[in-house]
């Protein structure tokens, strides 16, 4: 079985706590906890790795490795693999220093700031599946830039560990994990991540504000994070579940009826949902905190209402001359709207905060978000925070909003709305065969003719993003008034359909409608 999806790489079953390494397995683990689709043996970890300790110099690492892990039971057992292979390579790894987990954020900070003094550039492996469920683990990598690889790095990856997994792991090395352990360095990434945190986010505005906020990590590996960070700049915060249970038993179920950490989901946030009269504020993370959920009073906010809020927020009170907004394709339009209203230009992309990680690395993006509650944002002079999806950023940023505005994110959204459009969006996973599933991934827009989208005349047809002019791997139809997107899902059967409108529920239902139609007659 080859390696087809490196970066969505998980792990079945429990691993024998007195035998970690043994009989673990391997799979590939789809968005939102799709079904098993594969499976692995420990192999594939050590080829990925060997891989990856081959391949570093061509991506221009030849320092420090920072290896870290989540809360996830199976990341622990991976990040053993892992370090026992980077460390027979004489790479120098720096691991936590308490042996605590790390959020893909701190990560990300990591490798920047060391890249920023040293000639030596660093890189990075998380071993998280995000939010995912109990069972799965994954596998993360971060070039020198600090953020998701891109497509050329994951492919070489890939092509080389198939090679290994082919050749019976010949010339794989790996120390015993004991040795590996003692060769690492201890890094304290959440020190840094909570002192250099102040020069992005206006710590001294929520520290004097008053107000009441409260944190759920979900069980993840921001829980040391928030604490550290309410210790050493007195923020009025509480964490109001510090449990870290690698089975997360305490999670509601999600709409499926699984357990999953999704802080953009309502069912995942009902515990603090339960809360949210006890504060004018409450943040939630998933484990690995590259995703934030926002909860008000009036519940838990929409991830697009929160991002054009955030959007708004931080180009009226940060300069940062000329800087772009970046969005993905299937991100409301809202994001649209509010950065023309600031005289800002949109940079819009296919789906991958990978595509995002040279603007905000080079300052040409102040802001990138995307609909699923992944984000970052600069410093306030301009420099890379994180090039990484940044949870924790996110829930500080709504915080700071709240202390300098006087008003909840979800006031300035329905402002926003109010005076540029209310968005109604929705998206849905239709059923297709592999041989369909490929088809839409090379649909070309010259293929797909419509005039009217929902009663209005069509403006766009695209197959490329309008700002990287990268292929979309589907369509993307826009009118003045709405819009749909339909592309295949990397790892289950399935055609998603996304569709925003601007005139109402009844013409988003038209929108999703001609969608569909149009999919099924390209696909026939």
């Amino acid at each position: 079985m080859k390696i087809t999806r490196l970066l969505t790489l998980y792990y079945e079953a429990t691993p024998d706590p007195q035998n970690p390494l043994e009989g673990v397995r391997f799979g590939t683990s789809g968005h939102r906890g799709s079904s098993l689709k594969a499976t692995f043996t420990e192999a594939h970890v050590l080829a990925i790795a060997q891989a990856i300790a081959e391949l570093r110099p061509s991506f221009g690492a030849t320092g420090p490795l920072f290896l870290a892990k989540d809360t996830h039971a199976l990341s622990e057992p991976a990040w053993a693999t892992a370090l026992s292979v980077f460390a027979a390579h004489g790479i120098e790894v720096r691991v936590e220093a308490d042996g605590d987990y790390t959020p893909t954020p701190l990560v990300s900070l990591a490798i920047l700031e060391h890249n920023v003094h040293h000639e030596a550039k660093a890189d990075g492996v998380l071993l998280t599946p995000s939010h995912n469920p109990p069972e799965d683990g994954g596998f993360k990598y971060n070039p020198p830039t600090g953020g998701p690889a891109d497509a050329r790095i994951t492919r070489a990856i890939e092509e080389r560990a198939n090679a290994l997994l082919k050749e019976g792991l010949k010339g794989v090395k790996r120390l015993p994990f004991r040795e590996a352990l003692a060769r690492a360095k201890p890094f304290d990434y959440a020190g840094l991540y909570v002192e250099k945190v102040a020069e992005a986010v206006d710590l001294e505005a929520i520290r004097a504000s008053g107000l009441r906020i409260g944190v759920d990590p979900l069980g993840g590996a921001s829980l040391r994070v928030w604490e550290r960070l309410a210790e050493v700049h007195g923020l009025p915060l509480e964490v109001v579940n510090p449990t870290l249970d690698p089975t997360f038993r305490f999670m509601p179920k999600d709409h499926d009826g699984k357990i999953r950490m999704d802080c953009s989901s309502p069912y995942a946030m009902a515990g603090l949902l339960a809360l949210k009269d006890r504060f004018d504020l409450a943040i939630g993370n998933d484990p690995d905190a590259d995703r934030h959920g926002i909860v008000t009073p009036r519940g838990l906010m929409n991830p697009n209402h929160y991002l054009a809020a955030a959007l708004h927020h931080l180009y009226t009170t940060r300069s940062w001359p000329g800087a772009k907004v970046g969005k993905t394709a299937v991100t409301s339009a809202l994001l649209d709207r509010v950065a023309q209203a600031l005289g800002r230009e949109v940079y819009e992309t296919p789906v991958g905060f990978k595509h995002f990680v040279a603007g905000l690395l080079e300052g040409w993006l102040g802001f990138a978000g995307e609909e699923s509650a992944g984000a970052s944002f600069l410093r306030f002079d301009g420099r890379p925070f994180s090039t990484d999806k940044d949870g924790i950023l996110m829930g500080l940023l709504a915080a700071e909003l709240m202390a300098k505005r006087g008003q909840a994110p979800d006031t300035l959204y329905e402002a926003l709305a109010e005076k540029l459009g209310r968005p109604y969006y929705a998206r849905k996973d239709l059923p297709v065969s592999p041989e369909a599933k490929a088809r839409l991934a090379r649909l070309s827009a010259k293929e797909v003719h419509p005039s009217t989208l929902a009663g209005e005349p069509v403006l766009q047809v695209l197959d490329r993003a309008t700002g990287n002019g990268e292929p979309l791997g589907g369509i993307k139809v826009v009118a003045a008034n709405a819009w749909f997107a339909v592309r295949p899902s990397g790892t289950e059967d399935v055609a998603k359909v996304y569709a925003e409108s601007f005139l109402g529920e009844a013409h988003l239902e038209r929108v999703l409608e001609e969608a569909t139609a149009l999919l099924h007659k390209a696909l026939a």
